[in-house]
C-alpha cells in the first residue's frame, strides 16, 4: 500500500472551493487530461455521488495511457472535506482519500489532499504498485492549484 499526501494554497474561501469541486454541471477536461463523469450526484450535499474518472498513466502497461477509476463519496461535510473510495485499472486496485479545506483567512485556502493505493494482484503490488501510483500522483499539487486558480478566476468572471 502506497500513500501520497499533499496541500495545496489558492485565492479562494472554502465556499468558492467547495463550489468548483462539486459543480454537477458539463466539465471541460482537468489538468494532465483528467476527465471526471458524474454518473449519480448523490443527496443535496454530494454524498453518495458516484463519478468515473480518466486519468494519464505508464504506457507500459498497454492501456494506450489511459486508467480508469469509479468513485463515490462519502462522509461530506459541506465546505470542509470529503472522503472517497475507488476502484480502477489497469492495475486493478483501490484507493481510498480525503480532502480537507482550511479556511486561512483573507479569501485564501488550503487544501489537503491524502491518498491510499493498493494494487489487488499481489505480484502487481510488488512490481508496479509504487511506479504506477508515483506516476499517477506526481504533478498533482501543481495540477490542481492550476485548475483551481483557473476555476476561481472563471467563478469571478460570472459573478
Amino acid at each position: 500500500m502506497h500513500t501520497h499526501e499533499f496541500a495545496v494554497e489558492v485565492n479562494g474561501t472554502p465556499e468558492e472551493v467547495w463550489s468548483l469541486f462539486w459543480y454537477r454541471g458539463p466539465r471541460p477536461p482537468g489538468p494532465g487530461e483528467v476527465r471526471i463523469e458524474i454518473l449519480h450526484p448523490g443527496d443535496e450535499v454530494g454524498e453518495g455521488l458516484v463519478r468515473h474518472c480518466t486519468f494519464r498513466v505508464p504506457r507500459y502497461l498497454l492501456t494506450g495511457g489511459v486508467g480508469h477509476s469509479w468513485e463515490w463519496l462519502t462522509q461530506v461535510t459541506p465546505h470542509e472535506s470529503w472522503k472517497y473510495d475507488a476502484v480502477g485499472k489497469p492495475l486493478w486496485s483501490k484507493a481510498e482519500g480525503w480532502t480537507r479545506l482550511e479556511e486561512l483567512g483573507d479569501g485564501r485556502t488550503r487544501i489537503h489532499f491524502s491518498e491510499t493505493y493498493h494494487a489487488f494482484n499481489p505480484l502487481w503490488r510488488a512490481l508496479l504498485e509504487r511506479r504506477v501510483h508515483l506516476f499517477i500522483s506526481k504533478g498533482n499539487d501543481a495540477l490542481i492549484a492550476g485548475a483551481m486558480e483557473e476555476g476561481l478566476r472563471r467563478l469571478r468572471q460570472r459573478t
